[in-house]
């Protein structure tokens, strides 16, 4: 369920978009997993509501600013809510790499 969610969040930012690993040869990709998920809302001892916890990891060869700014909007149209992001540099594979992590309450 919450991987159709991105997937369909993201379908059309017009890069590839791959659940934990990108095997293509675009230089720009994007890569999502949840690196959490439990529950946040309990009443008489049920679970009423789940929080998912999801990374999403925009890589590139190149100046990906735009592209970060468009994977952010497009997830808080979604529904999620954007919980930090790191700008990270990949020296084996000498490409560029934002982590962005969002929360969603479903």
């Amino acid at each position: 369920m919450i991987n159709s969610l991105i997937l369909q969040a993201l379908k059309s930012l017009n890069v590839p978009v791959s659940f934990q690993k990108y095997n293509g040869r675009e230089n720009t990709y994007i890569t999502f997993f949840s690196y959490l998920e439990q529950g946040e809302q309990y009443a008489d001892n049920e679970e009423k509501a789940a929080g998912y916890y999801i990374q999403i990891d925009v890589w590139s060869k190149n100046d990906y600013t735009e592209l970060a700014e468009r994977v952010k909007s497009h997830m808080k149209a979604a529904g999620f809510i954007r919980t930090s992001a790191a700008d990270l540099f990949e020296k084996d594979t000498k490409i560029y790499h934002k982590a962005l992590r969002f929360f969603y309450l479903d």
